[in-house]
């Protein structure tokens, strides 16, 4: 039925009879092709309801008002799920750094381009990362990554301790204005358009579960991506590039940060673990150990004292 759907939205785009290539998707049910024979290239997502592309078009188009290279929409069907995208290449970070181009230049272009993002405020639209986001991520880690460590659904117990010590971190987790998050800003959403100018020269992928909220979170995302680890000289350089172009305060910022930091990293492990167990996407698992260092480098912070000694004691992990 999927497929029939997706045949006749091609076919009512001239485009019944194009060349098709799969591309690598990513932890969702979204799928991307290349769409190729026609005058141009093109990117066709295909995002079944109940996810669908909604939210996608409405934040492509915001980000393209304000000037930043979000690819152009050429057909969208928002009903089934499906959309014609503009191509805007292969040059991802990831891909653009295995084959030797130099880290600095492009994460720089990234984090200025997050400096730009909170000039103005997030469009009102976008849901908020509230407290309550917070606490039902953070229960992705306990009900997959803690239980699958443990053999066992976690004792009722630590659970307490784990939400208690997570209510005492929420206050401290929001520093500066609220900004627009992408939330999934890392090397493999991020491509290097060298034909454009200025923050143009940033294309942007995969932002349609874009939140308003901490202005740390994005450049954790940047600089702690699961994906590929990062020269730690330059992560420390683009933090001190991000404070002084913004004038956030460094003590309060850099505590948003771990927080965050160390909130994502659980989110993502308790993410991978369930994506194995339950969709058999065992290449996941190979991630975690790269999160596990970035949360250890989270705990670091006196701030996340508490938790630290809680991952010690009830699954060993965290010293």
């Amino acid at each position: 039925m999927r497929k029939q759907l997706l045949d006749r939205f091609l076919e009512q785009q001239g485009l019944g009879g194009a060349k098709r290539i799969p591309l690598a998707g990513d932890a969702s049910s979204r799928r991307y092709e290349r769409i190729t024979g026609g005058c141009r290239s093109l990117i066709l997502m295909d995002a079944p309801p109940p996810g669908g592309v909604r939210a996608f078009i409405a934040i492509d188009r915001e980000l393209a008002a304000r000037g930043y290279s979000a690819p152009k929409i050429f057909a969208e069907d928002p009903i089934e799920g499906f959309l014609l995208l503009e191509d805007l290449g292969d040059g991802l970070f990831a891909a653009l750094i295995a084959a030797g181009e130099p880290e600095p230049p492009l994460y720089q272009l990234a984090v200025d381009f997050l400096i730009d993002l909170q000039k103005t405020p997030p469009p009102s639209f976008l849901p908020p990362f509230s407290d309550d986001y917070v606490r039902d991520q953070n229960d992705v880690f306990l009900d997959y990554y803690v239980a699958g460590k443990l053999g066992a659904p976690l004792e009722a117990e630590p659970c307490v301790f784990y939400k208690q010590i997570w209510e005492e971190l929420l206050p401290a987790l929001r520093a500066g204005p609220e900004v627009f998050l992408l939330r999934d800003f890392h090397s493999e959403n991020l491509l290097l358009l060298p034909d454009r100018e200025g923050l143009k020269a940033l294309g942007l992928l995969d932002f349609q579960d874009a939140l308003r909220g901490p202005a740390a979170y994005d450049l954790v995302s940047l600089l702690q991506d699961a994906r590929r680890g990062l020269d730690a000289y330059m992560a420390e350089d683009m933090i001190y590039h991000y404070l002084d172009e913004t004038g956030m305060e460094e003590e309060e910022f850099r505590q948003s940060y771990a927080i965050l930091g160390a909130h994502r990293a659980l989110r993502i492990m308790g993410i991978f673990t369930r994506l194995a167990k339950e969709q058999g996407k065992t290449k996941y698992l190979d991630l975690i150990p790269r999160m596990q260092g970035y949360l250890a480098q989270d705990l670091g912070h006196p701030a996340l004292s508490a938790l630290r000694n809680w991952l010690d004691l009830t699954i060993g992990e965290g010293k």
